[in-house]
């Protein structure tokens, strides 16, 4: 059902680059002297990301076998990992190839302490105002990652493409229930840029790339933190 709601209607395309080998404020000149004229358009903030995945890992195991069709469920917030979480907003993150589609609705605000598990989630997804055929999909699904990490956002003089910046990234192992959050792995030296798009602007997008002196990858934040705390 997912699959057929995506290709109801328009996508975009997103190409991403990861980055070791130059610092945070080499890698933002770099954005900056593109001949796209890129700008900060957004405060630096943090984001925060709980995924959900089937219990043999689906969502997982097609991205790492890069099957066409992907899908991704997470739940993003800003600000504070811990604590009251306000604002959260359940994301449906659907891949056809490489054209993807974003499906967004808010949730209830819930607590994030060692009280959490799937049961109190499933809860907030059923208090929350969610389709009906979504709250008993999301009862196949369950915690599977949490990570955080800071994001400056920046876009092209025309308005056409935006960039974003990733860094310093912890990566927390999440259960079903009891969790402590001990298990964790920050990465600080890392970058992930992002360049998105509609995909009707494809060709300028080849030019902004060719001006990135990074590596193209598939690798998501998502199979990064799995692989790195397993």
């Amino acid at each position: 059902m997912l699959f057929k709601l995506f290709e109801m209607n328009e996508g975009r395309y997103e190409r991403k680059f990861f980055v070791s080998e130059l610092s945070f404020k080499e890698i933002e000149q770099i954005v900056k002297f593109n001949s796209a004229i890129f700008s900060e358009i957004y405060y630096k903030r943090k984001v925060n990301n709980l995924y959900l995945d089937s219990v043999n890992m689906e969502n997982y195991l097609n991205n790492v076998i890069g099957n066409p069709q992907r899908l991704k469920i997470r739940i993003r917030w800003y600000g504070k990992v811990f604590g009251l979480i306000k604002n959260p907003v359940l994301e449906l993150k659907i891949k056809n190839s490489e054209l993807g589609r974003k499906m967004s609705f808010p949730l209830k605000e819930f607590r994030l302490d060692k009280s959490f598990s799937m049961n109190y989630l499933q809860d907030i997804f059923s208090e929350s105002d969610l389709p009906k055929w979504l709250i008993e999909k999301l009862k196949l699904f369950r915690q599977s990652l949490l990570n955080s990490y800071e994001r400056k956002y920046f876009g092209s003089a025309d308005k056409k493409y935006r960039i974003t910046l990733d860094n310093n990234q912890i990566f927390f192992e999440i259960r079903e229930k009891n969790n402590l959050f001990k298990n964790r792995i920050r990465d600080r030296e890392n970058t992930i840029l992002e360049l998105k798009y509609d995909k009707e602007e494809d060709k300028g997008a080849s030019e902004i790339s060719q001006e990135l002196p990074f590596k193209l990858t598939k690798s998501s934040k998502y199979v990064q933190g799995i692989d790195l705390l397993n």
